[in-house]
């Protein structure tokens, strides 16, 4: 595949995530808000973090100058970490009580 077309795709499929992934993580703050979950509320920052990476390694990348390796693992460094807590949030056992639905 030309490099060129390599870079383009590559940025628009990473724009997507980025809207996706903001989108996603939007939903889950405002259910956070709603339900006033501690879990919900780690759910949506595993979500945010998760996406975070992928701006912050290209980011580092394009904007910083960093070297294209340097930018990949502060990305997979971030995403470890929002996947983790999503995992967490998935395992954490259920709120003692429910949020009152004023």
């Amino acid at each position: 595949m030309d490099p060129a077309l390599a870079t383009v795709l590559v940025v628009i499929t990473s724009a997507v995530v980025l809207v996706l992934g903001g989108v996603v993580t939007h939903l889950a703050y405002r259910a956070a808000r709603r339900s006033g979950s501690p879990v919900m509320r780690r759910f949506a920052a595993g979500f945010g973090l998760v996406t975070l990476g992928l701006l912050l390694g290209g980011g580092a990348h394009q904007l910083l100058g960093w070297r294209f390796l340097d930018g990949v693992l502060l990305q997979r460094i971030v995403t470890v970490l929002g996947f983790g807590l999503l995992v967490h949030s998935l395992y954490s056992h259920a709120d003692p009580e429910p949020a009152s639905r004023s």
